[in-house]
């Protein structure tokens, strides 16, 4: 695998830096108080083509890989984790399941609207009392004629009220058959689907995040993804590649952190030096710095596999582990550095320290990847 920074991720990294310093740096704050999610930033992100990254050219996508979606993911998510998770969760989520498991005439109708942001996209598995447990899912599809009446709840949803499609898996089989769910593409306008609650949540506040409900709701045979039954199937291997998004995410928001305060301890000064200079900060730094790296090397060997079509299913749950882990030490660590006033709303820390705990729950907790790591490494 080559380190060295590609044309196309040199061309991302500067892109991405100077659009957020333009457009979302300075409403950052506003949109967290508020819990916005700025539709408008992300109709301009997929203007520049980075809302269907991995999206190949034919269907309106920027046709790149796995070691450029990370780049992208990752800086916008060093300015904020918000803007990094919607974009994170558009691409790999419903883009990405309608990209690898869409017939033609589907890819046709729904890439390029997803690419260009146009349409926002949301992916609906997790329910109420389904997290980790998603064959236990209680949401229903039953055959009508040509069409599909589902019922049911999905929660946790991104985007699940301002998306314009959605793929949401459902149980059309018996409970505890992994053969026995499907993934449904249901547009906005459907009548039988409605946005439930709004999360008020704790971080990543831009994002937005609200239970989804079915009621109902009709769906033409027309717009499965795949073979009724394949639904669970798909969404691990989805899964796979959402993974590598999470770790992308994570990465972001550990070096936002971590430059914040880089910087802070080169700037403040106590008993007549900068903070830096005493060894209990530099040592802080230094395993900030190495922990980012790491994360960063396992998560670019995950996307370089995916790239090149290996199993990756051991080494992107290890890149989502570790990197969601050290995105949660090392902006604690950041807002250690600031002290008192990383504990205000005055400087970034105390923003990436709320944003970077959903890292390790979102798509597979790190509990649920140490199991996916185990089973791996035991067989």
């Amino acid at each position: 695998m080559d380190f060295e920074l590609n044309e196309n991720q040199k061309m991302i990294t500067q892109m991405v830096r100077d659009f957020a310093d333009k457009n979302i740096r300075p409403r950052i704050m506003e949109w967290d108080e508020s819990q916005e999610f700025p539709v408008d930033i992300m109709r301009e992100l997929g203007k520049l083509g980075l809302l269907g990254v991995l999206v190949p050219e034919e269907y309106g996508g920027s046709g790149f890989g796995y070691m450029e979606y990370i780049t992208a993911v990752s800086e916008i998510s060093r300015v904020c984790g918000s803007i990094g998770l919607s974009v994170a969760a558009h691409n790999s989520l419903c883009t990405g399941h309608t990209m690898y498991f869409g017939n033609e005439e589907q890819k046709k109708k729904w890439l390029p609207k997803l690419a260009s942001g146009e349409w926002i996209g949301a992916w609906a598995l997790t329910e109420p009392n389904t997290g980790s447990d998603a064959m236990r899912m209680q949401c229903t599809a039953k055959q009508d004629g040509d069409h599909w009446v589902l019922n049911g709840t999905k929660s946790w949803i991104t985007h699940g009220k301002s998306s314009n499609m959605m793929v949401a898996i459902v149980r059309t089989g018996a409970l505890l058959d992994s053969h026995g769910m499907t993934a449904f593409v249901i547009e906005r306008g459907n009548p039988g689907l409605k946005a439930g609650k709004k999360e008020n949540k704790l971080g990543m506040r831009a994002s937005e995040t609200a239970e989804v409900i079915f009621d109902n709701c009709r769906v033409h045979k027309d717009d499965i993804l795949g073979n009724v039954g394949d639904g669970f199937i798909q969404a691990m291997k989805v899964l796979d590649g959402g993974r590598i998004s999470i770790a992308s995410l994570s990465i972001g928001i550990a070096r936002g952190a971590y430059e914040a305060a880089l910087a802070y301890s080169k700037e403040r000064e106590q008993f007549g030096k900068p903070i830096s200079q005493f060894q209990g900060i530099s040592f802080k730094l230094a395993d900030m710095a190495t922990q980012i790296e790491a994360a960063e090397l396992l998560t670019f060997q995950a996307g370089d596999m995916k790239n090149r079509g290996v199993k990756m299913t051991k080494e992107s749950a290890m890149a989502k582990y570790y990197a969601s882990e050290v995105a949660v030490r090392v902006s604690t660590d950041a807002v250690q550095i600031f002290g008192g006033y990383g504990y205000t709303k005055d400087y970034p820390v105390e923003k990436f320290y709320r944003d970077s705990k959903l890292c390790t729950i979102g798509e597979g907790t790190s509990e649920i990847q140490k199991l996916v790591i185990s089973r791996q490494v035991l067989n």
